[in-house]
Order: structure tokens, then sequence, then C-alpha cells
């Protein structure tokens, strides 16, 4: 039997330098989509995916990630004396949602580094990966898709998108042979090739299932690209020992919340959806002359 999935590690370490001068003292990760900021909509897929401990490597400046998540009593009093019950209610469902462990990055840039930097808090056991300011909205949760995999075929796995062949450069791109169903081996994954030289159009990004085994290769990976440590090298070092499989979400829609137009229509279809404000902010947007 595959052993439980029960930590999920978020890299939240990054600059944001695409948002400045939004992020030069605000994370990335805290910009709001409509009500609630990018990194919560993670840790909530991660808890509805059945995720217990969140460790969450932090940097500089990144304090408001950890103040977002802590027991706000002095708020919650206020709200109680001021009869908004449902306020408290919810601001202390967000401390409550799981265990939450902050660690400093250190190491060298890349995204390598605050996966690494996480080994002593996960242990000897697999754990999932997710970015801070990204998400797949679906149903079931993206990462509780992806943990049925790994306890069906306990093999380690990553999260993937179609994507339209003039955006294949933008992404890892992986070289496939089908398992079952919406579930692919990998054979290689191509960064960011050129359209007409992809080896298919599955972009495989976002949330990542691996074993322990990950932290002594990427201990052992040599800087690559730009000389920072790449997740991806140690994937596929991983990759040469045994299967590691993509994992197509099904029922789901990728928010690349970290770039910035993709950003601003994230809060729109989210501003949408939301019941205080749907139709009155769907009336502001047909009223606009554009």
């Amino acid at each position: 039997m595959a052993q439980k999935i029960r930590k999920a590690v978020i890299p939240a370490a990054g600059f944001g330098t695409r948002f400045l001068p939004q992020t030069k003292a605000m994370p990335k990760e805290m910009l709001p989509i409509v009500d609630k900021p990018i990194i919560q909509y993670v840790v909530e897929e991660a808890v509805a995916s059945g995720i217990q401990d969140i460790i969450i490597i932090t940097g500089a400046h990144k304090r408001s990630i950890e103040d977002h998540f802590d027991y706000p009593f002095e708020l919650e009093k206020r709200l109680r004396e001021a009869g908004k019950d449902k306020q408290a209610d919810e601001v202390l469902a967000i401390a409550d949602m799981a265990n939450f462990i902050y660690i400093r990055q250190k190491g060298p840039y890349g995204n390598g580094t605050p996966v690494l930097n996480a080994r002593d808090a996960i242990g000897d056991e697999p754990f999932a990966i997710l970015w801070g300011d990204e998400f797949i909205h679906s149903d079931p949760p993206r990462l509780k898709q992806m943990i049925d995999v790994w306890e069906k075929y306990e093999a380690p796995n990553i999260s993937a998108v179609r994507v339209p062949e003039s955006q294949v450069g933008k992404y890892g791109i992986a070289d496939v042979s089908p398992v079952e169903g919406n579930v692919f081996k990998i054979d290689k994954i191509i960064e960011k090739p050129k359209p007409g030289n992809a080896p298919s159009n599955l972009a495989t990004h976002g949330a990542y299932i691996m074993p322990p085994r990950l932290f002594e290769l990427l201990e052992a990976t040599p800087p690559g690209k730009d000389g920072e440590l790449w997740l991806v090298d140690a994937i596929t070092a991983l990759a040469k020992e045994r299967d590691v499989y993509a994992v197509e979400i099904q029922n789901g829609k990728y928010y690349d919340t970290g770039n910035k137009l993709e950003y601003l229509k994230t809060v729109v279809e989210f501003g949408l959806k939301h019941p205080d404000l749907n139709g009155d902010f769907k009336n502001f947007l047909k009223g606009l002359e554009l």
C-alpha cells in the first residue's frame, strides 16, 4: 500500500518582479482574487485533498503570509463585539485549515532551492509541491486527482494541462506514453520548446507528488540554466531511476496568477462568480464602452 501523502511544500520566496512596484513590500502570493489571496486558494486545494501539514518556504518581506494564516485573536474579538460572527468564523477557519510550518529560504536561486529547504520538515515520506502564485480550479481538486494516481501506482507524478500550440513555448512540455485514461508516463520534459518542435501539447507544471529521494537528487544536482538550481533537473534524474507520470487534470481550469494579464482575467472571472458581486459587477462590465 502506498504511503499516505500528508505534507505539502509551497515555495513562496520569490521577489515577484513581474508585479513591481506592487510587490516591493507585498508578497505576490498575497495579491487578492476578489477577497482572498492567491496562496489561500492553493492552501484550500491542498487541505481539500487531505493534506495536514503545509510547509511554506518564505523570504524577506513575506511576513504577511504568516500573519494571514495566523490565529487573529484581536480581530476575532472586535468582530464578535460588532456582531459580525460570520466574518469572525471565516478568519478563524483560515488559521484552523492545517498545521502551518514556515521556513526561510537559504541557498542558490532557482525553484529547486525552496523544495530542498523543506527536507527536514518532510522527513522520509512522499510529499506534494504546489506553487504559491498559481492554481488550478477543478472538481475534484487537482491535488486529489494526483494523490489518487499515487495511491494506485505509487508513482511520482506531475499535474498536466493541455495548452494551445501557440503557448507551448511558455511551459515544460512532456513527451509521454499513455498508461490509462488521463495518466501518462513521462519519457522526457522539454522546457519551453518552439512551436512545431514540441512533442505534445501537454504542459507539466503547477503541482508535483514526489518521493523523499528527490531531496538527495536535488542536493546532487549541479546549477543549471542561469546558474540556478532547477526542480526539473532533479525530476529528470528521478525519471531515470523510476517511472514518473503526468496526470492530465480533469474538469479544471489553470489560472496563471503570476502573470499580469492572466491575473486580471482571473479577478474578473472570480468576481463574476462571487455571490455578493456577480450581478452588479456583471452590469458594470456590460456598461463599459470598449
